[in-house]
């Protein structure tokens, strides 16, 4: 069983937006095509572009039911294969170093120089953590062969 393909639409040459995001999604649709996936995952992905493709829906509503299915069929693949997209880690251990490691030293820093203030001087530190973190693990997964080709433009 393959992914299905998404049909052409003529209504995103008005919606830059639109169909810059329309584009992506194809182009997460092509990425995945190239890995091995289970049936149940596809049977999951084609149902998603089956609704896309019916819909009759134009501008911010399809634009947020294109959005909605890339990103309930990235967690999918996430949670089955391990497969992320280019940057994932980077991005989510980011946040996460910026509030799990920025946070305790910037409180620790402010209180021993007995101005809490100071607090602030230990986010970038996090962010820095997790970002060499997040890079790693992209490494690590990419020389698994479990990355996409693809960077997810908001």
């Amino acid at each position: 069983m393959t992914i299905i393909d998404l049909k052409e639409r003529t209504d995103l040459a008005n919606d830059m937006k639109l169909g810059s995001i329309y584009a992506q999604f194809g182009v997460v649709l092509n990425e995945l095509r190239k890995k091995q996936l289970n049936e149940d995952l596809i049977k999951s992905i084609n149902a998603f572009i089956e609704t896309i493709n019916a819909s009759s829906v134009t501008g911010n509503d399809l634009r947020k039911l294109v959005k909605q299915a890339q990103t309930a069929i990235l967690k999918q693949v996430e949670k089955e294969h391990k497969i992320v997209t280019k940057n994932h880690y980077r991005n989510l251990w980011m946040l996460l170093g910026f509030t799990a490691f920025g946070l305790p030293i910037g409180v620790s820093f402010g209180l021993s120089v007995g101005n809490i203030g100071l607090m602030a001087v230990g986010l970038p530190i996090g962010m820095a953590i997790g970002a060499a973190v997040g890079s790693s693990m992209d490494k690590k997964a990419f020389a698994e062969g479990r990355q996409l080709d693809i960077e997810i433009k908001s």
